[in-house]
């Protein structure tokens, strides 16, 4: 199959090249195209008020792999690679491997998730595969797993163009208990703004914090009610799978909201 491959970490970035590597050496042909530096949480934001500049890139992945840096966003690294850079659309769109988790309300910031959403904007499946750990280098299970899903896909294609959202515990491929189809979480994350001074006796403001827990969210009528949830499956070592759209369209809103006098002139 015809890939396109992005994401949110840099061109340098070990996850990348361990699924690009993967899937090269697999038979597929591979395009990357992402930014030339970390680029992490810009969710889908656009370059707009400044040039977009691409460059080749040698010496990195397989030697099959046709690779760009783009000085510009994840989102904006799919748009031009589909607008400018390939001569035909790809089967997929993907992303990653994002070192770091994209689980629950996370997808709402992701670079990575936002780089596949783009190619499902554009009518392409994409698939966002992500490490959930930022110490861990064992991208080589999330790289196996990437292989034989897109294996699998390419024997029974996806009903529509979708975004796969995939989040790959950092354990051993023997220590993985098997995958889960999700749906996607809510996590409660403690923020904390760090007040800080540089050399020049100014002040600026440092955004830490880490997701203390899932909330408690109500159960889904249109979704079968055994269907856990991305952040709940994670932690039994499941891969989870979470279909995405980005229709953010609230379908129990419109219900609730038609009786409401608001709306009456």
């Amino acid at each position: 199959m015809k890939l396109l491959i992005s994401n949110d970490d840099g061109i340098f970035a070990l996850g990348i090249r361990n699924l690009a590597n993967t899937l090269a050496e697999a038979g597929h042909n591979v395009t990357v195209v992402c930014p030339d530096r970390e680029r992490s949480a810009t969710g889908h934001g656009l370059t707009l008020h400044d040039p977009i500049r691409a460059e080749v890139v040698e010496s990195i992945f397989h030697p099959t792999v046709k690779a760009w840096s783009c000085s510009g966003t994840p989102s904006d690294c799919v748009k031009l690679a589909l607008g400018a850079l390939l001569d035909a659309p790809p089967d997929f769109v993907l992303s990653g491997i994002n070192h770091g988790s994209n689980l629950g309300t996370d997808v709402l910031y992701s670079g990575t998730v936002s780089a596949a959403m783009e190619g499902v904007i554009e009518g392409i499946p994409s698939i966002a595969f992500s490490l959930t750990s930022y110490t861990s280098r064992e991208f080589q299970t999330a790289a196996k797993f990437a292989k034989i899903f897109m294996d699998k896909l390419s024997l029974q294609p996806l009903p529509e163009a979708m975004l796969l959202n995939v989040n790959v515990p950092p354990v051993k491929w023997e220590d993985i208990a098997g995958v889960a189809l999700t749906r996607q979480g809510i996590r409660r994350y403690f923020d904390i703004f760090q007040k800080r001074v540089d050399p020049r006796g100014k002040t600026y403001y440092w955004l830490a914090g880490e997701a203390l827990e899932e909330v408690e969210q109500p159960e889904n009528p249109l979704l079968p009610s055994h269907i856990e949830t991305d952040v709940q499956a994670i932690r039994k070592n499941y891969i989870t799978v979470t279909p995405l759209q980005y229709n953010l369209t609230y379908a129990a809103g419109v219900r609730s909201l038609q009786e409401f006098k608001i709306f009456e002139l």
